[in-house]
This record gives C-alpha cells, structure tokens and sequence, in this order.
C-alpha cells in the first residue's frame, strides 16, 4: 500500500491506496494552521490499523512550516515502518484537481505578497514551465494558460487582465495521477526561493 499526503497549504491532505493503485480512503481538511496537531489523526483515521510500506509526502513549495510538518512526519514513518518514502509536487498535485485539458497554472500564495506559479499539461500533469517565485505583476507575463487554480489564481488573473480563476487545494487522493516525474522527487522542502532568516556571513 501506499500512503501520500500534503500540508504544503491551508489544506491538510492525507489518502491511502492499495497495490493496484485504488484509493482506499481519503481525507481532506482546509485548516489554515494547525497541520502538525491534525496529520497524525488524519493518517490513523486513513490507515485504520493498516500498515503501509510506501509513502508519498507533499514536498512544496508553499508554507515553509506546513513543507516541514509533512516531512518531518513522513521521515518518521519512514523510519518506523522501513517504509520506501518519495516527494511530489504539490503544484502539480494542486494542478491534478483542475480536470481540465490543455494546460493549467498552478499558483498559490507566497510570503512578501509574491506567488508560487508552474504551468501543467492538464491531463498529463508533466510541468511545461519553470517554477517560479514573482510578484503578481511579473508572474502574469510567465505563464500563459487560459486556467489558473490555486489560492494565488485571482492575485495571477487580476495582474494580467485575462484568464480564469479556479480557487483550489491540492488533494492527497489525485497523487497516483501525478507522472513519475512528479512523485519521485527527493523527499526535501522545495522551498522555491531563500528563507527569510539567513546566517550572517563571517567577517
């Protein structure tokens, strides 16, 4: 079995698959914070007893603190269940709930007021842009798809003049729909731009 799950958002993300790839069960809370005090139930709640020997963690961008509670959490779980443990996308897993064709931009809200933003093939989830950390103005002349799902997809639309909004989460349940490319990532924070805190240099 394989257990997959994302905090990356205001979402807190968590579903269960069998060997064959079916979604045994799902779970689904928009949160805000409060993700680490929430993923644990939700997996025993998901996993009913059931132990699993492949995890797939949400690995960003997105919060920097929400990133590190799912890792941190699936690290663990890794650990104690030598369990076999992958990142995935969580622009692309945002992108796999647009069903859509054509292409579709993934974009949610950064720090500063800036916006994570990737551009998907709809239908195969493979990235046909860069990832890119912008202020809306700039993020606007990056992508080009008609489709714009995520908490930062009205900032996106408005800067440009142009498009569809389509406010969004990513859901743990559409991780088997993700492309190899996209959920075997190394199970590390993609944090997409440099924190805020930064060490200060030598003299």
């Amino acid at each position: 079995m394989l257990l997959a799950f994302d905090t990356s958002s205001a979402a807190c993300t968590v579903a269960l698959f069998d060997d064959d790839g079916v979604c045994l069960g799902s779970r689904d809370k928009l949160l805000g914070r409060g993700h680490a005090e929430q993923l644990v139930p939700m997996i025993d709640e998901v996993l009913a007893g059931r132990k699993t020997d492949r995890i797939l963690v949400g690995v960003g961008p997105g919060s920097f603190t929400g990133i590190r509670v799912a890792i941190a959490a699936a690290h663990g779980l890794a650990i104690g269940w030598d369990a076999d443990l992958r990142g995935m996308s969580s622009l692309a897993l945002l992108a796999a709930g647009a069903a859509a064709e054509g292409e579709v931009v993934a974009a949610i809200t950064g720090g500063h007021g800036e916006l994570f933003v990737q551009q998907f093939e709809a239908v195969t989830l493979e990235p046909t842009s860069e990832l890119f950390n912008l202020p809306p103005d700039a993020a606007a002349g990056a992508v080009t798809a008609q489709l714009v799902i995520g908490s930062g997809a009205k900032l996106l639309v408005d800067a440009r003049g142009w498009g569809k909004a389509r406010e969004g989460w990513p859901s743990a349940a559409n991780s088997l729909a993700l492309p190899e490319s996209q959920r075997s990532l190394l199970p590390r924070p993609i944090y997409a731009r440099a924190p805020d805190a930064r060490v200060p240099e030598a003299a």
